[in-house]
């Protein structure tokens, strides 16, 4: 008996008639259109071209003082993608109050307010994309319980088991927690920051723009989320979220982890901000230095923009075929129209500025 293989394109053609019959929303739609039929019987794949920064780390050319110089560098190149065996990842997108509430932890962590416009500005019509699309979108979460109740997240912990166990730790001595708290003192929180940072994570939620929606599938970690990807058949992951190269990269259901699963990893570069240091943060180099990572060792690193013209011109489709198929008019083009990006047209360089204008729209500091 074939393992059930969601259909995106069985998905859309009939979403009209679901829509008509009184389910709001796409991915509810999409939550009953699962088939029993193999993908080599199934509809062709879903392929869509989609312009892909990708990193050209070769030849040095050591007749330079510095042979990476020699490097191609970033380059940009349409890439031809299956949209049936992608999906949107967002993770650790969380709600972390205001500053004004929580000041010590905006403190230490000040991303936050780089996070905040970018919820604000690019995930409603990232999301909004990609649900009219029929493109399977997951949410990877953490630090807290309040996923816990989610249908999504209930539906993940059934297909994947029990939790792996905890690693084992070794014992610490007198010597060790000296250093570990006085790197907790003088590193990372504070110690006068620490109180606020305990208060923010025990009230931690989704942030109101990246909550999921019906049918979305929930991970706390890599066994969970390769199991929603194993059922949907999802070899590739596209990621948003907070923060590059941080969570992203290591946390539990980040890159490293599903790369090691065979997942390619990508990222939308719009889309996430990073750790910054003081050195850095002006010009947020070590988001630089994590998109260059990811396009050298995960997968590829994708403008907004870019990726949102796939995703409409893929529920256009679903459009046309549900009108021709008889379905009923569908709205899912509609979906998608009510939000707009504003697009980066300038060239994506690792010592790239970004202007005034690119940060107000996406990525200001504030």
């Amino acid at each position: 008996m074939h393992q059930k293989r969601y259909s995106r394109r069985m998905a859309l053609r009939g979403m009209g008639a679901v829509l008509c019959a009184g389910m709001a929303s796409g991915p509810a739609a999409r939550a009953a259109q699962y088939t029993d039929t193999p993908e080599s019987e199934a509809t062709v794949p879903s392929l869509r071209r989609i312009p892909a920064w990708y990193y050209q780390h070769f030849d040095a050319d050591f007749s330079l003082d510095v042979p990476e110089e020699g490097f191609g560098g970033w380059k940009q190149e349409p890439l031809e993608f299956s949209l049936d065996h992608t999906a949107l990842v967002v993770m650790h997108a969380w709600d972390g109050g205001t500053r004004e509430e929580y000041p010590g932890w905006w403190r230490c962590v000040p991303y936050l307010a780089r996070s905040e416009v970018i919820l604000r500005d690019v995930f409603p019509p990232l999301l909004a994309a990609a649900r009219a699309s029929g493109l399977s979108v997951f949410h990877v979460v953490g630090g807290g319980d309040y996923y816990k109740d989610l249908p999504g997240y209930r539906h993940a912990v059934a297909l994947a088991g029990d939790a792996p166990p905890a690693l084992e730790q070794i014992p610490r001595d007198d010597a060790r927690r000296r250093l570990d708290a006085f790197r907790s003192a003088k590193v990372f929180v504070g110690a006068h920051n620490a109180e606020d940072v305990r208060r923010g994570f025990a009230r931690l939620d989704f942030a109101a723009e990246a909550r999921p929606a019906d049918g979305e599938g929930i991970a706390e970690n890599s066994p969970q989320l390769f199991a929603l990807c194993r059922e949907r058949g999802i070899n590739h992951l596209v990621y948003c979220g907070f923060a590059v190269n941080w969570c992203l990269l290591l946390s539990p259901g980040g890159m490293a982890e599903m790369h090691g699963r065979g997942m390619m990893c990508s990222v939308l570069r719009q889309a996430v901000t990073a750790v910054e240091n003081r050195e850095s943060a002006r010009q947020e180099w070590c988001k630089e230095l994590a998109l260059w990572r990811v396009a050298l060792a995960f997968g590829f690193v994708f403008d907004v923009a870019d990726f949102l013209t796939a995703l409409r011109a893929e529920a256009s489709f679903g459009k046309t075929r549900t009108d021709t198929d008889g379905g009923g008019q569908s709205i899912v083009a509609g979906l998608i129209l009510e939000h707009e990006v504003v697009e980066n047209e300038q060239p994506f360089e690792p010592d790239h500025q970004e202007g005034a204008e690119v940060a107000a729209s996406h990525l200001a500091q504030p």
